[in-house]
């Protein structure tokens, strides 16, 4: 884990001084993913996220771990209409009945595809041919909130029954789970994930 208290590394300017933030940002954010219940995770806190902040979000990602069974899509899939109620008198996480229920959707969703194509990290890795796009932003103003990469990848997902997957929520799991690197270019995490090794593994 990056040290938090290092004042001397230049970071990308979103996290703020929230230390959750910041341990996100230098530990997850913008890492390659190769892992289908990280992929489930990251898609259904985005689609929470949908008109709030990451931070918001991210200080309840515990509370949705109870509450969605520690991300596993299968028992997502599964869960009963007393769970989903329950989920919505729960003040720990976002109560909305609509992102609520989309999380179940989503699940059997990614289930089939899982079925369809081995993996949804096959899926999703196929739209880059397994590399990553590395970007070169200087400011934070330059980053875009969506790309024709993400337009495609919320496409393909609505067409394969996804709700809450519109092209911005698209590229922000995109940049979360590193098909994009969009740490600026000064942030001392940009060229240390440039340094990972591409490909699956």
């Amino acid at each position: 884990m990056h040290p938090l208290h290092n004042a001397d590394k230049p970071r990308c300017t979103w996290p703020g001084s929230d230390a959750l933030m910041l341990r996100y940002h230098d530990d997850e954010w913008g890492v390659p993913l190769h892992d289908d219940r990280k992929w489930f995770e990251f898609l259904l806190l985005d689609a929470f996220q949908a008109g709030l902040s990451w931070k918001t979000v991210l200080h309840k990602r515990e509370a949705f771990r109870k509450v969605f069974h520690g991300f596993d899509p299968r028992r997502v899939a599964r869960m009963s209409d007393r769970e989903l109620a329950a989920a919505l008198e729960n003040p720990a996480i976002i109560r909305n009945r609509l992102k609520v229920q989309s999380a179940v959707r989503n699940a059997r969703a990614f289930l089939s595809v899982q079925a369809e194509r081995g993996s949804f990290d096959d899926f999703i890795w196929d739209f880059t041919e397994g590399r990553v796009i590395r970007n070169h932003w200087a400011r934070a103003d330059q980053v875009p909130a969506a790309t024709p990469l993400s337009d495609r990848v919320s496409k393909a997902l609505k067409a394969k029954g996804f709700s809450f997957v519109g092209t911005t929520i698209c590229y922000a799991f995109l940049q979360a789970a590193g098909v994009v690197n969009d740490h600026l270019t000064h942030c001392f995490r940009h060229s240390e994930i440039n340094a990972i090794k591409p490909g699956r593994p």
